[in-house]
């Protein structure tokens, strides 16, 4: 942290990357995580706040190409401003703030205004961009040098600030930034220098994204490819002989469910490990938890179940977050592991067990349907009449299983460690990305995750009319009834109620649709 008094905050310029949020540095995630204020612009992927405390303040500064945008001197004044306030203040802005980001700028008037700043340097997109485009921007043979030029430069100034002749004449690779508007006169000008207009040119729009758009040609027909695509900024423009290597090295755009964006309703704590899934097979996860975990409210039946474990028999986990909630307070009670000994477990599926087994215990019994249903089959084989049962769960749950155990002669307590409640949401982002058609896959992991959902639009009518444009996929047959009485259809279930195998049914279903529209009209299946 350089110049100004340490009595004031500070102000740190963070580089967002390109837009693939898995692209930020871990410099860059350590102060978003220590932030008080953060000033975001229209090029870094909102994903990033989730790693912002709740407290702090968010202010959207964005600027969207030449139509609106706040000021440069305004933005000045509020890192200095809520600085001189003793808070910490990150910049946050797409690509690295030094490559044409205007952070020069920024940096220079928090450091005359005295303040401490840092800057965190960022995954440019002049480089990254083509990377997941299948471009590299150097090659030992096609390309030793590579310049990043601005397309931001006004056509119809007198005198152009820009070294054309140089450009033209570069045996190396051009990428220009924020220059799709431009396009044409960039195109003149090369040619006009000199640049054979067989030269090949690549345009990446949203680059880095599941949305990413790749359009190939020439100097000479660019431009008509562009428009007859109806490319839309931001666009990256690569020109030079690197470009061939395209059909060789997109690995990026190869990838099974590229394109597709996926609504993730799990709760925040359960939802990064799906969207982590979603993102190795290319997709782009939109984390809309519906849930949030909170403790129960009151903890006296469960440190009593606690107090008298040893009384039971049997205790069944039916969740993740069951496991979670129960082995926590069991800890805070100064008890561990050994207080198990004698008694039998039974977890509702591997995902479940796989947790236990991070506290030291294994399940003797994990069902082959994961489900209630499953549990009772399994236990009806081993005998429960006169047995004592402890199930830990959620405060809203089916009541299939206590109840069935208990006409099979078992004595069941039931207690909550843990219920499910709908979290504040941002409901028109949601139901506008629903209604532009952005979102290909909506998920759902729970008959929870389907009501709080639901709940967010009271006229069904309008969420009917979002599904239209949008493929459900459920984790199980009972969740996926939740859906059918909401109204809604299903079109996607797991083999089995894991979400490994939600997102492989995903990437089945990804598949077949798009053979089916290669061959022939659209099939619904």
């Amino acid at each position: 942290m350089m110049g100004g008094s340490q009595s004031h905050g500070c102000v740190v310029l963070v580089g967002a990357g390109p837009g693939d949020a898995k692209l930020l540095t871990l410099r860059g995630k350590e102060w978003l995580e220590r932030a008080d204020v953060v000033l975001y612009d229209h090029l870094a992927n909102p994903d990033l706040l989730k790693y912002v405390p709740r407290k702090a303040e968010r202010i959207y500064v964005g600027r969207k190409g030449r139509v609106t945008y706040q000021d440069q001197s305004q933005i000045n004044s509020l890192l200095i401003t809520k600085a001189r306030e003793g808070k910490t203040v990150v910049r946050l802005k797409g690509g690295d703030p030094f490559v044409f980001g205007r952070g020069g700028e920024e940096a220079e008037c928090v450091a005359q205004a005295g303040i401490s700043f840092e800057v965190v340097p960022g995954v440019t997109s002049a480089v990254a961009v083509p990377a997941y485009a299948g471009i590299p921007v150097t090659h030992r043979t096609l390309a030793s040098t590579v310049a990043f030029v601005t397309g931001h430069e006004d056509p119809e100034k007198p005198v152009s600030a820009m070294e054309w002749p140089r450009f033209a004449s570069a045996e190396g690779t051009l990428v220009f930034l924020m220059g799709l508007k431009n396009l044409p006169h960039i195109v003149e000008r090369l040619i006009r220098e000199g640049k054979p207009s067989a030269t090949p040119v690549a345009l990446i729009q949203w680059g880095t994204y599941a949305r990413q758009r790749t359009v190939v040609g020439t100097l000479a027909d660019i431009v008509v490819k562009a428009t007859a695509a109806g490319l839309t900024p931001p666009t990256v423009i690569v020109v030079g002989e690197v470009v061939r290597l395209r059909d060789r090295l997109n690995w990026c755009e190869s990838r099974p469910l590229f394109g597709k964006t996926v609504m993730v309703t799990r709760p925040r704590s359960q939802a990064p490990a799906m969207s982590n899934l979603l993102v190795e097979l290319g997709a782009e996860p939109v984390e809309c938890p519906t849930l949030d975990i909170c403790p129960p409210d009151c903890w006296d039946p469960v440190d009593k179940a606690i107090e008298h474990l040893s009384t039971y028999q049997w205790v069944i986990f039916t969740s993740v977050n069951g496991v979670q909630a129960f082995m926590t307070r069991l800890h805070e009670c100064h008890k561990d592991a050994r207080i198990f000994g004698g008694i039998r477990l039974c977890c509702i599926g591997p995902k479940t067990n796989e947790e236990l087994r991070m506290w030291g215990l294994t399940a003797d019994i994990v069902p082959q349907e994961f489900q209630a249903e499953g549990i009772l089959a399994s236990l009806g084989e081993e005998g429960v009449f006169g047995k004592r049962i402890l199930i830990p769960r959620a405060k809203i749950a089916r009541e299939i299983l206590p109840e069935q155990l208990r006409r099979m002669g078992a004595s069941v307590d039931v207690v909550t460690v843990y219920q499910a409640l709908p979290p504040v949401m941002d409901v028109e982002m949601i139901r506008r990305r629903l209604h532009k058609g952005e979102i290909h896959y909506l998920t759902f992991t729970s008959s929870s995750t389907v009501k709080n959902f639901c709940g967010l639009f009271p006229d069904r009518q309008e969420l009917a009319s979002f599904m239209t444009q949008t493929t459900v996929a459920c984790i199980g047959p009972i969740t996926a009834q939740t859906v059918e009485a909401e109204g809604l259809n299903v079109d996607v279930m797991a083999s089995e109620n894991t979400v490994p195998a939600l997102v492989q049914a995903i990437v089945a279903h990804a598949e077949r649709t798009s053979f089916n529209n290669a061959i022939g009209p659209k099939v619904v299946s």
